[in-house]
């Protein structure tokens, strides 16, 4: 087999700085595409509701040709919950491109990947993004950039990083921001100017590491990973390891890497390459694949522990297998050790029942990303509200605490700043942007719950809002939940206009008219402290006698419509989310005041008895 230079390269960054963007500039300017091709905007995204949030959520591979070097490309998430995608694929490339807003500037994610890489040992390049924006300020980002790579003890040589100025949605990348030219081609030629080529170690045993899992409903389960050294072949014997010296002999049915977008099979692959591989049924991330009766295993590949938890329970309201198709807790558990084969960030257990089910996450994104995909696909779920995973660290309870940064108008910083010291939140910086204020706290992730609609409120939906894991911190103590009680629905049937207008007064409405309902439904929020239970079902009675006057005209308030993370945020210890394909409800978990005032009552004794 003849060598090939190849580079592997990851485009890192906060959320929107641009990533998906700079890599449709590869590919449209490295001719993937044919000319009958349907191009799309950020082609990577590829999952439905990647396209629909705007973000990336997994990590993916393509590879680009230019002159005689093979460039194989991955496009990372930028979103603080999805970090685990970053951590793993690290390892399998030469350098990283920091994306960084020209206005904006380092954000918390930025410092995280950075770390990352510079942990790693790459030596990144710097790409200030949105030159175009009528508020940026590259130099400025540039010296902030110089502190952060000081502040995470960068060495001499990654200090000397390059930097490029681009406008990644007209696929420009330039020296200078003043230059002329209108492609990327600077960005080409810095990679293969700053970034060895893999060497040349195809005449020693092969070994690659697992960094990543893929699954297909006809060859099952398949590693990706970076092959270190030697030649990798289909229908070769290979021995499987970990860190732990466990071995097995296997055989590699399916080999397959990256051209442009598609993944082609192959009869082999050299040292350097980023491949996939099928045929090892139980194989996991950090496994390294040896020669045939060789033993040497890579270092281990580690992932953060999760921080948040939720019950996935058996959905048991009275509309219970109305709307899906897997409503068993056998098909709960089944979907969800599918996802393990494929999300490393997730931890799922079992609990005291067979009918719920413990999962952990990286944050509520990460979750509720899990229980969209699962109701798109036809499941019905019952979720308890979030709970932070608390740890005991030299003998005392502590909690995850995220960094916040709020860039709100000033009329709202005072609000904002409130709310989060209510919160349990220990203001870091405060820093004036001309009609904006920006404001860094270190708060609970706890006390964070349900804040990002609360803040949307505040700031008019004028207010940026970024979150972002930090450390485990000694525990804050108790942290006011929500204050206004919740609207129950006492009577099962569909909803009326005439009693959702006299409703409307005693709180915010969560239904609509002609809307199914069920007892133990919550079909409002109160203004009061305090639980109502309430009937919206009930019709205006038809009498023959008529007042003198016209009836009034019944004019309904808009009623809010949750998102998943919405409600997933406004629960309370007591409530949960049921999820189905056609509706996210909020319920009790306990329908009826018989059995709610039950539980109270042991609760209670509970309580008494512990005192």
């Amino acid at each position: 087999m003849e060598f090939r230079k190849i580079i592997n390269v990851a485009v890192i960054a906060h959320v929107d700085a641009g990533k998906s963007t700079l890599v449709d500039a590869f590919l449209n300017q490295s001719h993937v595409f044919d000319e009958h091709d349907e191009v799309v905007a950020q082609v990577m995204d590829s999952n439905d509701l990647e396209r629909e949030r705007g973000i990336t959520i997994y990590s993916k591979n393509c590879s680009i040709n230019y002159k005689d070097y093979k460039i194989n490309i991955v496009d990372t998430p930028g979103h603080a919950d999805f970090s685990s995608e970053v951590e793993r694929i690290i390892k399998t490339v030469d350098t990283v491109i920091l994306l960084v807003d020209s206005s904006e500037g380092p954000m918390p994610q930025t410092r995280f990947v950075l770390k990352k890489s510079l942990e790693a040992n790459l030596r990144p390049i710097l790409l200030i993004n949105k030159i175009d924006k009528k508020d940026a300020r590259p130099n400025e980002v540039i010296d902030e950039v110089y502190d952060l790579f000081l502040d995470l003890d960068a060495s001499d040589e990654q200090l000397d990083f390059p930097i490029l100025y681009g406008i990644a949605k007209e696929g420009i990348v330039r020296y200078n921001p003043e230059d002329t030219n209108n492609d990327i081609e600077p960005l080409f030629e810095t990679i293969i100017k700053h970034v060895e080529p893999y060497p040349n170690l195809m005449d020693k045993p092969v070994k690659m590491q697992v960094s990543a899992l893929a699954y297909d409903d006809y060859i099952g389960r398949i590693g990706v990973g970076r092959v270190y050294e030697g030649i990798i072949k289909t229908n070769s014997m290979i021995t499987v390891c970990d860190c732990n010296i466990k071995k097995e002999n296997r055989k590699i049915a399916n080999l397959y890497h990256y051209e442009g977008l598609n993944r082609t099979p192959v009869a082999e692959a050299q040292c350097g390459d980023i491949v996939l591989i099928s045929g090892i049924e139980n194989i996991e991330i950090g496994d390294t694949i040896c020669q045939e009766g060789t033993v040497d295993p890579m270092p281990q590949i580690d992932i953060e522990e999760p921080t948040l938890s939720m019950n996935f329970m058996v959905n048991t309201s009275p509309f219970q297998g109305k709307s899906g198709k897997y409503v068993t807790s056998r098909n709960i558990k089944e979907r969800l050790q599918k996802e393990l084969e494929v999300n490393v960030g997730l931890k799922v257990e079992d609990t005291d029942t067979t009918d719920k089910f413990k999962v952990s996450g990286r944050g509520e994104l990460h979750l509720s990303i899990l229980l969209e995909n699962m109701r798109r696909e036809g499941y019905e779920i019952g979720v308890s509200r979030p709970e932070v995973i608390l740890k005991t660290i030299d003998h005392e309870l502590c909690e995850p605490i995220e960094e916040v940064i709020c860039s709100v108008p000033n009329d709202y910083s005072g609000s904002v700043i409130n709310s989060l010291n209510l919160r349990k939140g220990d203001m870091i910086d405060i820093q004036d942007e001309g009609s904006y204020t920006r404001v860094i706290y270190h708060a609970p992730t706890r006390g964070l719950m349900g804040f990002r609609t609360e803040f949307i409120n505040m700031t008019k939906g004028e207010g940026v809002l970024v979150r972002k894991f930090i450390e485990y911190k000694p525990f804050k103590g108790e942290i006011p939940e929500r204050t206004n009680g919740a609207l129950i629905c006492c009577q099962t049937g569909k909803t009326m206009t005439y009693s959702l207008w006299n409703l409307q007064d005693r709180g915010q409405m969560f239904v609509g008219p002609a809307e199914d309902v069920y007892e133990g439904q919550i079909v409002g929020v109160s203004s009061k402290t305090q639980d109502i239970e309430v009937n919206p079902t009930i019709n205006k009675k038809m009498t023959a006698v008529r007042s003198t006057g016209n009836d009034e005209a019944m004019k309904l308030v808009p009623h809010k419509v949750f998102s998943l993370e919405e409600a997933l945020e406004f629960i309370n210890d007591d409530e949960l989310v049921e999820i189905t394909p056609d509706a996210i409800r909020l319920r009790k978990k306990y329908l009826t005041n018989l059995d709610r005032r039950r539980h109270m009552r042991e609760v209670n004794k509970n309580n008494e008895q512990s005192e």
